[in-house]
């Protein structure tokens, strides 16, 4: 049997794993709601949702990984309990994985081709409404969206056709290291903009008036959210890598680092952003128009500012690219895997998957624009970003966590003992009734309110629609706690390694 790739150092698996988890987010909501909510008080409430949410979930993925050296396509055929059912879930987690770069390969695209924009300076020749027509254009030209959606397949499945180590490992660690400078590089220049202090103020001094505003159970729930979301769990992204993962430190420590490497990186895009925004008199918002139409005019208004735009969509390149190649070998993985092909036969075929997989997005801002299934004003791209954060994301948590800590899944034991193997902050015991039954709730309650608040407009969404997606919730939640739960009509014990 063919020996397991593994990392070639423990700082490569550290920024491969942060890598997947640094992603566009970090970029285009987290300053912004972060100033929506109060500061310093968000920053706070956001850090400590981290530690309750998203690091216990990530202990829960890597232990998998590790312990079945499998990713999501067969770790729990490896680890589960004889004639239970768990495995049907790694097919959820493969499609969530494939209606991700669905659309997140084209958004990096769209990154690729505003580098493109920003050193031919076709940007800098634009007023503000030719800044809000340049990105309104592109997403009217579907040639131009294919070319550069399919030079990012090509450049991330050429990174990882150079194997774990060779590839993934090696290129990771030059991308996060470019990424992590440009940031900084960034941040300092924004800080000494004329006027940046006051965007400073409003990011990072404590603004009560402003939760009171928008409510402290939204600012919580807001917090709360994004700390679940922020590292891209419930897909096995992650557990991915730990499969490849050697058993020296323990995994409580590795989980830490990439929980911090994701939390500097979005608190600094903010000092990127907000600061400068201020610094122009440009209402910071979030999303696409925050990078694609307001910053470039930040940009354009700025001394420098085609150099100082070429590094920001780098950097913003960057953060895409190493999320796509991290997702990209994970899909590779589960033809390697579990079909036992070869890696360059699995990159071959998903080359033309994911080109063709990609225009759907693509096409929904044109010619299929009319498809609104989601209600009117939306589009494609919507409908996939709405299965994989609102349902695949939130479920798959939901399901890594009851593997770990039921008795008719993995089981608490097998889950802690490999968690706390080697140096290292261990695990500690008294926190099993909390991820075993706290935890659970809270993430179908996250589940919950997602969807309320997503078809919460009683101005797009009539009463019945808003039922029927709450219905059809609470169904998707059922079937799944129904295959979780229902396995304990048949008892084994989990298999041990």
């Amino acid at each position: 049997m063919k020996k397991r790739e593994t990392f070639g150092s423990r700082l490569g698996f550290i920024l491969v794993s942060a890598g997947c988890a640094v992603g566009l987010g970090n970029v285009w909501k987290f300053p912004y709601i972060c100033g929506q909510y109060g500061g310093a008080a968000f920053i706070l409430v956001y850090l400590l949702f981290l530690l309750i949410l998203g690091l216990p979930i990530l202990m829960c993925e890597f232990a998998i990984g590790r312990n079945s050296r499998k990713g999501i396509s067969n770790a729990f055929d490896e680890l589960q309990p004889k004639g239970e059912k768990w495995h049907t879930f790694k097919w959820a987690g493969m499609a969530g994985n494939y209606l991700l770069m669905m659309f997140y390969t084209m958004v990096g695209g769209w990154m690729l081709y505003y580098v493109y924009l920003s050193a031919t300076g076709k940007l800098m020749k634009l007023d503000t409404d030719g800044v809000t027509k340049c990105f309104e254009q592109m997403l009217q030209q579907p040639e131009t969206m294919i070319f550069w959606t399919i030079l990012v397949v090509l450049i991330s499945f050429g990174i990882c056709a150079f194997g774990l180590e060779g590839g993934v490992e090696r290129i990771s660690k030059i991308i996060m290291t470019m990424l992590l400078l440009l940031m900084l590089v960034l941040a300092v220049h924004s800080l000494v903009l004329k006027g940046a202090g006051e965007g400073v103020r409003f990011y990072l001094i404590p603004d009560f008036t402003r939760i009171q505003k928008n409510g402290v159970g939204k600012m919580v729930f807001a917090a709360m959210s994004h700390a679940f979301f922020t590292l891209g769990l419930g897909v096995g992204s992650m557990e991915i890598f730990s499969s490849y993962l050697d058993k020296k430190n323990t995994l409580l420590g590795e989980a830490g680092n990439i929980v911090i490497v994701d939390t500097l990186v979005a608190l600094t895009a903010g000092f990127i952003i907000i600061p400068a925004c201020f610094s122009f008199g440009i209402e910071p918002n979030s999303g696409p128009p925050l990078l694609f139409i307001t910053l470039p005019n930040v940009f354009n208004s700025m001394e420098g500012g085609r150099i100082w735009g070429i590094m920001f969509f780098l950097f913003m390149s960057f953060a895409a690219i190493s999320t796509i190649v991290a997702v990209y070998e994970n899909i590779l993985s589960f033809y390697m895997d579990g079909l036992k092909w070869k890696r360059q036969k699995a990159i071959g075929l998903n080359i033309v998957l994911l080109v063709l997989l990609s225009l759907p997005a693509i096409l929904g801002y044109n010619v299929l624009s009319h498809i609104q299934i989601l209600g009117e004003g939306t589009n494609l791209m919507d409908l996939e970003d709405f299965l994989v954060s609102y349902n695949i994301l939130p479920l798959g948590c939901l399901i890594f966590v009851t593997f770990c800590t039921h008795k008719n899944g993995w089981g608490w034991e097998q889950f802690y003992k490999e968690v706390n193997i080697g140096e290292g902050k261990k695990l500690p015991a008294c926190l099993r009734v909390y991820m075993s039954y706290i935890l659970p709730l809270i993430i179908m309650g996250i589940y919950l309110k997602g969807y309320y608040d997503y078809f919460a407009d009683s101005k797009k969404y009539t009463i019945g629609v808003r039922a029927a997606w709450m219905g059809f919730a609470v169904v998707l939640l059922l079937l799944t706690l129904g295959i979780i739960y229902g396995t304990f009509t048949k008892k084994g014990k989990a298999k041990k390694k």
